[in-house]
């Protein structure tokens, strides 16, 4: 079990309850004032969208508060990630190219764009494609890019048949060798990664740069 300070708690509720004002102020607080680890304060939000996730499928949020999620996220995220790379915690070699994106019918993008960041200061080249991307807008992109990695995210059980029908188009094309494919989101385990045709699945985003990082030989 996670245990957190009064202020990192306090940060994950107010997140969590879409409390934007006071968990944006309380974040540039503790990354440009308190200096703590701008790498915890992101572990924190991803707590926070842990929360959001759950609300959601419960039934009680619904896509504006995702949307409204996504927007603190990548706010907070534009303060840390220069104290990140200042700090020496990006690596400015790159490792590889990743190209990732949410199937088709599904809208969320909050673990992706989780996924896309830790990736670019862990010093990969990241193509973030966005969300609802159809199978021909990945294949159109793989032979623009040529990625070394293609990322499916899906956060919906739905997700999965785009998953599985993106990855055969893959296979059709004559494209499926040329990468390794991961998936992750909220309801992915490793029977969901059988179904796809998918190479490995994360369930978070330091696992997604484990995978990559390992595809690639880059030592940990």
């Amino acid at each position: 079990m996670t245990t957190y300070s009064p202020t990192e708690r306090q940060l994950v509720d107010w997140l969590a309850d879409m409390n934007e004002d006071d968990a944006l102020a309380l974040a540039n607080r503790m990354l440009l004032e308190e200096k703590v680890d701008p790498m915890r304060v992101l572990e924190l939000c991803r707590a926070a969208m842990d929360i959001v996730g759950k609300r959601f499928e419960e039934g009680e949020y619904f896509l504006p508060e995702l949307v409204l999620a996504g927007e603190m996220l990548d706010t907070i995220g534009a303060v840390a990630k220069p104290l990140i790379t200042q700090a020496g915690g990006g690596a400015a070699a790159t490792h590889g190219r990743v190209l990732i994106g949410t199937v088709h019918g599904d809208l969320h993008d909050i673990g992706k764009n989780i996924v896309s960041f830790m990736l670019d200061i862990n010093g990969f080249e990241v193509k973030d494609i966005g969300i609802d991307v159809p199978v021909q807008k990945f294949i159109d992109e793989i032979n623009a890019f040529k990625p070394d990695v293609v990322g499916l995210s899906g956060f919906l059980t739905l997700a999965f048949d785009s998953m599985k029908e993106t990855i055969a188009a893959f296979e059709s094309a004559g494209l499926r060798k040329d990468f390794k494919v991961m998936v992750g989101g909220g309801q992915i385990d490793e029977t969901v990664r059988a179904y796809t045709g998918a190479d490995a699945f994360g369930v978070n985003a330091v696992e997604a740069v484990g995978l990559c990082r390992s595809w690639m030989g880059v030592a940990a």
